[in-house]
């Protein structure tokens, strides 16, 4: 794909040019095993029109056109292709006067997170599990020099590339890799975990990962679920948690700085704890799927329909 191949001439001049030892082995087989959907994928994306956008604005939300850049059979043509692309779970994004209202407000979890984080100015960032990318362009908009996102399933690749269609920055990419596919890269100023820790077999290994990744001196901010309970308190849920198979361990924010703290990493600090609403996440028409709302107990909407602690979610950050 066009955009890997701009990514790998990227990292051939960057202090990252060792990935390139593995990366471009692991994205050619990850092509060739999904050809089919990508060959239909790739005709949607092509049908997309090339337009000049009167307004940017990445700072405050992802904003591509103000919406009189564009006719009415214009927008129209966008959205019945990125229609195509449903569910769209992770935004909002603006596009040319088109509203892409996702299943999340994701641009609440990055108000949370913002205002502690060092400053991303010139910095290499990398989010893992980034979904469809909505992060990455907020930490563009904070002027990091480069936005690498990954996440494994090939639909989030799609949607960021249709994104992406709008506004083809250089400093924004995306691969469709896991953590453990990634090679112990050290390179990264500040690596993001948001919403991903509980869905891990192992977390204590998943940190590792996360930690191999960044240069010395470098930051950690990890989104996660949480229970309330002191540093022995961990959830283990049975076969589903509100409606989702994989969910595996759901500690408390003392016994995850304690993981953090074996790991290796320091300063380990809980920023945020918040508990998720249904005007966080819910179905939109963008995704029409169930959401939030039929996963907790309608007589007692602090659990969810398991019994188990209705979704908080907390933010930890820490260095190396």
């Amino acid at each position: 794909m066009q955009a890997f191949r701009q990514f790998f001439a990227l990292l051939a001049d960057s202090e990252l040019s060792h990935w390139l030892e593995v990366l471009p082995a692991q994205l050619g087989d990850w092509q060739r095993q999904h050809k089919k959907d990508l060959q239909k994928w790739q005709k949607l994306l092509d049908k997309l029109p090339q337009l000049e956008a009167h307004r940017l604005d990445f700072k405050d939300s992802v904003t591509v056109g103000d919406g009189t850049d564009v006719d009415d059979y214009t927008r129209r043509q966008i959205i019945g292709l990125l229609m195509q692309f449903k569910p769209w779970r992770k935004g909002p994004f603006h596009l040319h006067g088109i509203h892409l209202d996702t299943e999340w407000r994701s641009d609440w979890k990055w108000d949370r997170v913002r205002p502690h984080l060092r400053s991303l100015r010139g910095k290499k960032v990398l989010d893992v599990g980034c979904g469809s990318g909505y992060h990455l362009w907020r930490m563009h908009g904070e002027g990091a020099e480069l936005a690498v996102g990954i996440d494994p399933f090939p639909l989030f690749l799609m949607q960021f590339l249709a994104i992406r269609h709008f506004h083809p920055s250089p400093a924004v990419h995306m691969l469709p890799l896991g953590i453990e596919q990634l090679p112990a890269l050290r390179g990264f100023d500040t690596v993001f975990s948001m919403g991903v820790l509980y869905h891990r077999k192992s977390p204590i290994d998943f940190l590792y990962e996360l930690k191999a990744q960044l240069k010395p001196g470098g930051e950690l901010v990890l989104e996660t679920l949480v229970v309330e309970g002191d540093e022995h308190q961990v959830l283990v849920p049975g076969e589903r948690y509100a409606q989702m198979r994989n969910v595996w361990f759901i500690p408390s924010t003392e016994a995850l700085s304690a993981w953090m703290q074996r790991v290796g990493f320091k300063d380990i600090r809980t920023v945020d704890i918040s508990t998720t609403s249904i005007h966080e996440q819910r179905s939109t028409e963008w995704m029409t799927n169930h959401s939030l709302a039929d996963f907790l107990d309608p007589d007692d909407p602090a659990k969810t329909i398991e019994g188990y602690p209705a979704p908080k979610r907390a933010v930890l950050i820490a260095s190396v």
